[in-house]
């Protein structure tokens, strides 16, 4: 009997699953948030661990550092670490009131002069950083970095002076894409899955998918990999799926690929589990650390694109 007080387990799925392979994996090998995510999202966990979890790379200044994003090191708040924040407390469904209103308040102090945000800020110079991250005195806006924040802040209905210049940003980088990197994709798509303007979002997703498919950057056999080449400063191998960019059914980037197309997408996703439990990590690595940490994050994300699909996860 457990003891008076005692916080509640969480459930276990059934053994041998997927599901409980990459929950061996996530116990053995995640940081305590994902750890609580894992929970969160497939074993009836709570939403309250999570937020508590993520408070630990909460800087003063409102923004996030402590490598919440594994691949930039060091205390400093840095965009990609309030990405990374972002979509973490809109999955647990808590990106709203005084954190979120103190975050914006950091964006607007570490924004461009055109009212957006810089990948990586001069502040990260003497810290570890992959080396294929610049870091620049003057950094230019990016639509990486803005784009998943103004559409996650928009998702949750968060009104700032902030979003008003960050989302005509994102609207003209948006339209002047014509040989994207996947990664800018998948920025623009969740940028334009939740802007307002419902119209102008869809007539943009379907342009970028007319981009992604002329431009072969999805595969869309994976069996011939090599039929389709690699994006231009990926590393070597990498490639990018449908279910990269659709994440969901629900995803405005769906309509991009065939019912067949997503499912080899899907099969092939599901078939990537390794024989510890986890998933790996399908971009440049550059130190073991990082690269460890990466993981379950992947991990989680690959759980959670079969979930939405109606995948058995067990």
């Amino acid at each position: 009997m457990a003891a008076a007080g005692a916080a509640a387990l969480p459930s276990t799925p059934p053994a041998h699953t997927p599901l409980a392979r990459a929950g061996q994996f996530i116990w053995l090998t995640a940081r305590v948030l994902e750890q609580r995510l894992f929970a969160y999202h497939f074993l009836g966990g709570e939403a309250g661990p999570v937020e508590t979890a993520l408070d630990a790379y909460r800087n003063t200044d409102g923004g996030y550092g402590h490598a919440l994003e594994p691949d930039l090191r060091g205390p400093v708040s840095e965009p990609s670490h309030t990405v990374h924040a972002l979509r973490v407390l809109d999955a647990v469904g808590r990106c709203g009131g005084q954190r979120v209103e103190r975050l914006c308040r950091y964006l607007t102090g570490v924004s461009t002069p055109d009212g957006a945000l810089p990948a990586v800020r001069p502040g990260l110079r003497g810290f570890p950083a992959a080396p294929f991250v610049p870091v620049a005195a003057d950094p230019p806006s990016t639509l990486l970095a803005t784009g998943p924040v103004v559409g996650v802040l928009h998702r949750n209905e968060v009104w700032h002076a902030w979003l008003f210049r960050a989302t005509d940003f994102c609207w003209s980088a948006v339209d002047a894409l014509e040989t994207p990197h996947p990664y800018e994709v998948q920025a623009a798509v969740a940028f334009l899955e939740s802007v307002p303007d419902r119209p102008r979002a869809e007539a943009a997703a379907d342009r970028l998918g007319r981009l992604v498919r002329g431009q072969r950057l999805a595969v869309l056999d994976p069996e011939r990999p090599e039929a389709f080449p690699s994006a231009v400063g990926d590393t070597p191998g990498e490639r990018h799926c449908p279910h990269d960019y659709a994440r969901t059914s629900r995803s405005l980037a769906r309509g991009w690929f065939t019912d067949d197309e997503m499912a080899r997408s899907l099969d092939f996703l599901a078939a990537r589990q390794r024989a510890d439990g986890g998933w790996p990590v399908n971009r440049r690595q550059w130190a073991a650390v990082p690269a460890a940490e990466a993981r379950p994050l992947v991990t989680i994300e690959a759980l959670r694109t079969l979930k939405a699909y109606g995948r058995p996860l067990g």
